[in-house]
């Protein structure tokens, strides 16, 4: 059985993915800050699985720390990389906190784990810009970022890929993943943003069951069908499987060299108000929101092309918008019975 070392791994993602990591029947090692909501998570990673994973408070900014930790786990074959701030509007508000937490963490894991071992890394669609055609492939090239929280995704990237030309013992794969939303079909893991949510399906749930105020939708005159900005969002479950099928690819060595990069979405846009409408369908919730002006750091629209993570990791995304809001919502109001 192989051991697979989860950075962030009680946040929204990388909870998910050590589900589906135990469900494929590989040990999974957790790093991740200790906070009473962590501690909860843990919980409910139990309730849903049977198992109490192994849990390390560990700051990756901290350089003997990660070296200490990695020292000690000489059974790790794989990393999936989680950890890193990742709200763009923040990024654009405090670069200089992006630029620490997401290249320190990176930079002490590939110092300290330096021996044969598959890294999943966690990047975005944010490496793309606005493309200049639809859908996206991993093909396109990479635009100047729009934000820092995209900048550090683009030199992440770099780092990873100058890192392994040079590392042959180094395999890694970059999953360029699009919007992550919904929660497990239990309702025991979702997401739980610290306080305003930045993203717009979270602030919805919390807007719907009276946390919030009205929705903002930032932008309505944009070149798109309603004016509103369209992205590819994509059910976590989903999301969470392509990480277990990248660990499997790197583990049965399939890629033509040792760092090679996969979209990971549904392959199709859906619109900001396209979202709401599918939400007050679903869950028969009534929405409140307002027009609003376009948000800093933000894009028109993307959407990936999916072949290539269809074809060469045999993975595709099943769960659909429907799917994505229904479990949103169960979760919103299970989060508000059993308050974390």
């Amino acid at each position: 059985m192989s051991k697979i070392l989860v950075t962030g791994g009680t946040g929204y993602i990388g909870s998910h993915t050590v589900v589906e990591l135990h469900n494929a029947g590989y040990e999974v090692v957790i790093v991740d800050n200790l906070s009473n909501s962590n501690i909860k998570i843990l919980t409910q990673l139990h309730a849903i699985t049977g198992k109490w994973f192994d849990f390390n408070e560990i700051d990756l900014r901290d350089e003997n720390a990660v070296k200490e930790f990695a020292a000690a786990q000489t059974d790790v074959t794989g990393i999936i990389h989680f950890a890193a701030s990742k709200a763009v509007g923040e990024s654009v508000q405090q670069p200089l906190k992006y630029y620490k937490n997401n290249f320190y963490g990176l930079i002490n894991l590939l110092t300290s784990f330096n021996r044969k071992i598959d890294f999943v890394f966690s990047s975005s669609c944010t490496v793309y810009g606005q493309p200049d055609s639809l859908p996206v492939t991993e093909a396109a090239p990479v635009k100047k970022a729009e934000s820092p929280y995209g900048n550090t995704k683009q030199v992440a990237e770099e780092i990873l890929a100058e890192t392994a030309a040079v590392t042959p013992e180094l395999n890694v794969i970059a999953l360029r993943y699009f919007n992550p939303v919904g929660a497990h079909e239990t309702a025991l893991i979702g997401e739980l943003p610290n306080g305003v949510p930045a993203n717009l399906v979270p602030f919805i749930t919390q807007s719907a069951i009276g946390k919030r105020g009205p929705i903002t939708v930032y932008g309505n005159d944009y070149d798109t069908p309603d004016g509103s900005a369209i992205r590819d969002y994509i059910h976590v479950v989903d999301l969470a499987k392509a990480h277990v099928a990248a660990i499997k690819k790197l583990e049965q060595k399939e890629t033509s060299s040792n760092y090679d990069v996969f979209n990971i979405g549904t392959g199709k846009g859906s619109s900001v108000l396209e979202i709401i409408s599918a939400f007050e369908s679903v869950n028969g919730e009534k929405l409140d929101y307002n027009l609003g002006p376009r948000r800093a750091g933000d894009i028109v629209q993307i959407y990936g092309d999916v072949t290539k993570s269809n074809e060469e990791l045999g993975w595709k995304a099943s769960l659909d918008i429907n799917e994505m809001m229904r479990s949103a919502w169960e979760w919103e109001k299970y989060i508000k019975a059993n308050p974390f």
